[in-house]
């Protein structure tokens, strides 16, 4: 365990500290976060989503653009993230901007995944209607097909978001609910740190 939290200074690595025990403890995916955006509405939208890299320039993932998270993030340029590691009784909250990475990260991060997730990203016309089970099957022949040899390309429309943090908070339960709680905001060259009621 990471000790007393509440006194560290450095939020990235705390983080790292918090999520290496995660992935000595979480039985399947600690590095899973919920995303959360708007639409054009202001309705909230909330999903899973795999955290894929993280440095002081920010919190990344990959998606389809042209998903329902893709048009919203690309719409408010805003998001919201949680972490919530069960077994260890924390979670960690983040608020802040989003940027798209560069074609370079993008195109490595593809070029890493497996070669039928590559496949997935061109058959799967993601967050759009599906008229069955046979059609997204059908379009991955196709494209299988299609990329029966070589290199597969990355899609225009897929590649990856940076949350750049404008809030990290982190939680951790206690007895009779009188949890720690701190969050971090940027200040000039480092963080300002403040703790929170439960």
């Amino acid at each position: 365990m990471s000790g007393n939290f509440t006194e560290a200074n450095k939020p990235l690595e705390l983080f790292s500290r918090w999520l290496a025990e995660a992935e000595a403890s979480e039985p399947n995916d600690p590095n899973a976060m919920a995303v959360a955006t708007v639409d054009e509405s202001g309705m909230p939208n909330v999903r899973m989503v795999l955290l894929k890299d993280y440095s002081e320039k920010g919190f990344v993932f990959y998606t389809n653009f042209e998903s329902a998270k893709g048009r919203e993030l690309l719409a408010s340029q805003k998001v919201a993230l949680l972490f919530h590691w069960k077994s260890l009784r924390r979670q960690v909250r983040i608020r802040g901007a989003v940027e798209v990475v560069s074609k370079e990260e993008a195109d490595a991060y593809y070029d890493s995944r497996a070669r039928g997730s590559r496949i997935g990203a061109w058959a799967s016309k993601q967050s759009r209607p599906l008229e069955s089970r046979f059609a997204l099957e059908k379009a991955v022949a196709e494209y299988t097909a299609k990329f029966n040899i070589g290199r597969i390309p990355r899609p225009d429309y897929w590649s990856g978001f940076r949350v750049v943090p404008e809030e990290i908070e982190f939680w951790h339960d206690r007895n009779f609910r009188l949890h720690d709680r701190v969050v971090f905001k940027p200040s000039g060259d480092g963080w300002e740190k403040t703790r929170l009621y439960p």
